[in-house]
C-alpha cells in the first residue's frame, strides 16, 4: 500500500463533534456539519481527531460518531478517516477494526499521548497498529497534544510501513513541515500547512498534498484555493491564499493555540456566530466561550476576514 492506494489531497475538515447542551452526541448535528462540509467543497473529513474531542468521549461513543460520519458521507465521494488515538496499541487497534468495519476509508492516530514514548517505541507502536488493521493509516504528527514532536528521520522510518499512506504535520513549524514533506515526497500523502504563498510554491514545484484544518472555517477560501492550484489557476490559488491568511491570522497564533479560547471552544462558537451546525456545545475539561467581549471580538475578526452568518 502506497500514497497512489488513495486519493487523499486538498482541503480537509477536522470535524468537531457535536453535543448537544445536556452533553449529549447531537448525531442529527454531526450528520449535518458534515453535510456542510460536503457541500463547501471539502475534499475530506477527518472525525474524532483532535477537534474532535476524542478525549472526551467513550470508546462506543467514539465507535458511533464513525458511524454516523461513513453514513452522512456515503457516496458523496468525500474520504472519511477516522481518528483512532489510544494510549495502547490494543485501545487504537480496537477502534480501527471499527473504523474498517464501519467502511471508513482510513485510520489516524498520533503516538499515544502523555507517555512521552522514544523513537523506537513509536516505531513499534505504529508497526503494531498498521500491520494488525487493514486500512491505508496516517500519522499525525501533533506535538503540542502529545509532548511528542516525531523527527523527520522517524517520519522517514514509517513512511516505509506498508500501509502507511500519510501524514499530518501538526507543528506549527513552517521549514520542518516542509522538511518532512521534501523526505516523504512520492511515497506518501503529506498533509500540512500550504495555503501561503511559500506553501503554494511547494505544492507546484516539490510536492506536498493538503491540509487538515480543526473545524473548516476557512473552507470557503482553502477549498478552492487546492481546487485552483490542481487546476493551475495560480491567480486564484493567490487570491484564496490572501483571504485564508487573513482569517488564520486573526484565529490563531503560530503554535496553533486560539487567540479567544482554547482551539476547539473557539471553532465551535465560531460555527454558532456563523449560524453553521455542531457549533456552541464542548464537553469537559472544555469549556465554551461564553464571554460577550469575547465573542464580540471573535464575530469582528470573523467578519473582518469576509465571513459573516
Amino acid at each position: 500500500m502506497n500514497r497512489d492506494d488513495v486519493d487523499w489531497w486538498g482541503y480537509w475538515a477536522a470535524a468537531p463533534t457535536a453535543f448537544t447542551a445536556d452533553g449529549e452526541l447531537d448525531e442529527p448535528a454531526i450528520t449535518a456539519t458534515l453535510q456542510l462540509y460536503r457541500d463547501q467543497g471539502v475534499h475530506g473529513v477527518l472525525v474524532n481527531g483532535t477537534t474532535g474531542e476524542w478525549f472526551a468521549q467513550s470508546p462506543a461513543e467514539r465507535r458511533r460518531v464513525a458511524e454516523v460520519a461513513v453514513a452522512a458521507l456515503a457516496g458523496s465521494g468525500v474520504p472519511v478517516v477516522v481518528g483512532c488515538n489510544g494510549y495502547t496499541p490494543a485501545e487504537t487497534i480496537g477502534l480501527a477494526e471499527h473504523a474498517r468495519s464501519a467502511g471508513a476509508d482510513g485510520a489516524l492516530t498520533t503516538p499515544p499521548p502523555y507517555v512521552h514514548p522514544s523513537d523506537e517505541e513509536v516505531l513499534a507502536f505504529y508497526r503494531t497498529v498498521t500491520e494488525a488493521v487493514d486500512l491505508p493509516w496516517m500519522v499525525y504528527n501533533w506535538p503540542r497534544g502529545t509532548a511528542v514532536d516525531l523527527p523527520v528521520a522517524v517520519l522517514d522510518q514509517l513512511a516505509d510501513l506498508d500501509r502507511v499512506v500519510a501524514v499530518k504535520d501538526s507543528t506549527g513549524d513552517e521549514i520542518k513541515c516542509l522538511e518532512g514533506c521534501e523526505a516523504l515526497v512520492g511515497r506518501v500523502r503529506f498533509f500540512g500547512r500550504f495555503v501561503h504563498p511559500r506553501g503554494m510554491a511547494f505544492l507546484t514545484g516539490l510536492g506536498g498534498d493538503g491540509n487538515i484544518d480543526g473545524g473548516a472555517v476557512g473552507a470557503p477560501f482553502a477549498a478552492p484555493f487546492y481546487d485552483a492550484v490542481r487546476a493551475g489557476d495560480l491567480d486564484t490559488a493567490r487570491t484564496r491564499s490572501k483571504q485564508y491568511g487573513a482569517l488564520v491570522a486573526a484565529l490563531v497564533n503560530s503554535d496553533y493555540s486560539a487567540k479567544f479560547a482554547s482551539p476547539t471552544a473557539q471553532v465551535k462558537a465560531a460555527m454558532h456566530v456563523l449560524g453553521q451546525p455542531g457549533g456552541g456545545h464542548v464537553r469537559p475539561p472544555l469549556l465554551p466561550l461564553t464571554d460577550p467581549a469575547r465573542l464580540g471580538e471573535l464575530e469582528a475578526a470573523l467578519a473582518g476576514a469576509g465571513l459573516t452568518r
